[in-house]
């Protein structure tokens, strides 16, 4: 599918017949400058590209937290005093998850009812306060409390900067920015790897560790108040004229008018602004949430964080160290991510998802002949190899752009409840991959459990083709015209 066919009916197609009248036509052109022509076609990227480096201290802070417990664990446990105990130690990272799970079903009605902005100052809340009373914590119960907290803040927090950066952003750049958020989750990731190198070393460095994370939540918190408001939210609202506002600061005065039009049309057929869950899974929008929930549960069932438990394993099995293991899928992660950010408005969301999803499998199939390899040392090689494509095949599409297309595809009336929901999912089987991997590999071995892995992925190829629209260089109205007259 794509949006060719959809982008005609773009002037006519707007709202439903009985509302439309040669009143509204005129109106609305009335509301256009009649200078127009002079303007460039799209609007300038810089206005709105604070506002969305901003917005990427949330991810920043999701790879961070996800990092930094991973090297200092050991000191973690001696210090608070359940060494050895592996239950305990696993807590530590899962309850992170359990809290994320919880704020990410909170999130879209946060999202909704206090907007954008404030809602990203309740997300840096709990990461703030969670995160000192990690880097306080005298016992399990005070570590395990404070990851409870930042996870709530992590779950809380992804949806947002999604609708966030997608709501402000000019169309001809949005794939553009959508993939700053799959790079400072990288940075994140990396920048906790660097942090925790001297936890060995020096004495209660994962301390330090906690507090350094508490920095960037603060930043974020008072940088919010100084940031522009989701226009959508604010006409939503029925503040036109602070949407107007906001769009003039985001888009330019000359662009603001016709951005106002296309809001004034697409508000004009949603039936009040309370959504139940229900209406989700069987409502007239219970397709594109569909659509939106399955790419996630693909992208988890692709096996990726089984890939970055076990890499450690198979780096040490090559004689390669576990901090330079991590560093190489950190940098393969952030090779992909920019090779994203380069293609995602050029060849397109669908695309990237085709080949990422496609590299994946390919990559499984490596380590399948890896794990029945008889020569030792062609298996590593393989491993290793399958192991750092998969990794960067993910981060060219499958990673960046489900958080980049759900948005741009759910209308703006289910939007943060929709992006809640399918985040939700994401959690859910992020916690249960995490929790089973290895036990299936016991019990399946790699060679199976891999198989497994590439199915899914294929799987996930038939899916996109099959449901997923095309949205590049096409503004929110444009894409919610285009689902709505497939229904």
């Amino acid at each position: 599918m794509d949006l060719r066919r959809s982008s005609s009916m773009y002037k006519r197609a707007m709202v439903p017949k009985e509302h439309i009248d040669s009143t509204d036509v005129e109106d609305n052109a009335e509301l256009l400058p009649s200078d127009m022509d002079q303007y460039p076609a799209s609007p300038p990227w810089k206005l709105s590209l604070p506002y969305v480096l901003v917005a990427t201290v949330v991810p920043f802070l999701f790879g961070y937290h996800l990092g930094v417990v991973n090297e200092p664990l050991e000191t973690i446990s001696i210090d608070l005093g359940f060494q050895g105990n592996t239950l305990q130690e696993g807590l530590v990272v899962s309850t992170c998850l359990a809290g994320a799970f919880v704020g990410s079903l909170i999130s879209g009605w946060i999202a909704d009812e206090v907007g954008r902005r404030r809602a990203f100052q309740l997300c840096a809340l709990p990461m703030l306060i969670g995160g000192a009373t990690c880097a306080t914590a005298k016992n399990l119960t005070g570590m395990l409390l404070g990851r409870i907290l930042v996870g709530i803040g992590l779950g809380v927090g992804p949806p947002v900067v999604s609708l966030y950066v997608i709501e402000i952003s000019p169309a001809h750049v949005r794939g553009t920015y959508g993939s700053f958020i799959q790079i400072a989750t990288c940075l994140g990731l990396m920048g906790a790897l660097l942090v925790g190198i001297p936890v060995r070393s020096i004495s209660g460095w994962w301390r330090i560790c906690f507090w350094i994370s508490t920095i960037p939540a603060a930043l974020l918190a008072l940088s919010m108040v100084f940031c522009v408001e989701s226009p959508n939210w604010l006409y939503k609202q029925g503040r036109h004229s602070e949407a107007e506002t906001a769009l003039e600061r985001l888009l330019g005065i000359p662009h603001a008018k016709a951005a106002m039009v296309e809001l004034s049309k697409t508000d004009r057929g949603d039936e009040g602004d309370t959504i139940k869950f229900v209406e989700l899974l069987f409502g007239r929008h219970s397709r594109v949430v569909f659509i939106g929930s399955t790419l996630f549960a693909l992208q988890q069932l692709s096996g990726i964080n089984a890939v970055f438990y076990f890499s450690s394993t198979v780096f040490r099995r090559a004689g390669v160290s576990s901090n330079l293991a991590n560093v190489s899928v950190g940098i393969a992660n952030l090779i992909g991510s920019i090779i994203a950010l380069a293609l995602m408005d050029k060849l397109g969301r669908k695309a990237l998802l085709l080949w990422s999803f496609f590299g994946m499998a390919v990559s499984t199939v490596f380590q399948v002949l890896a794990a029945s390899s008889v020569s030792n040392t062609i298996g590593l090689y393989m491993s290793v190899g399958g192991m750092m494509m998969f990794v960067l095949m993910f981060a060219v599409g499958a990673g960046p752009v489900p958080g980049l297309l759900l948005p741009e595809i759910f209308p703006t009336r289910i939007r943060a409840k929709a992006m809640a929901f399918s985040m939700s999912v994401h959690w859910v089987l992020n916690f249960l991959v995490g929790l089973l991997f290895l036990r299936l590999l016991d019990a399946m071995g790699p060679q199976l459990l891999y198989s497994m892995f590439g199915t899914f992925c294929m799987l996930a190829v038939v899916f996109v083709k099959r449901n997923v629209l095309e949205t590049k260089g096409k503004s929110l109205q444009e894409i919610e015209i285009a689902l709505l007259s497939q229904e």
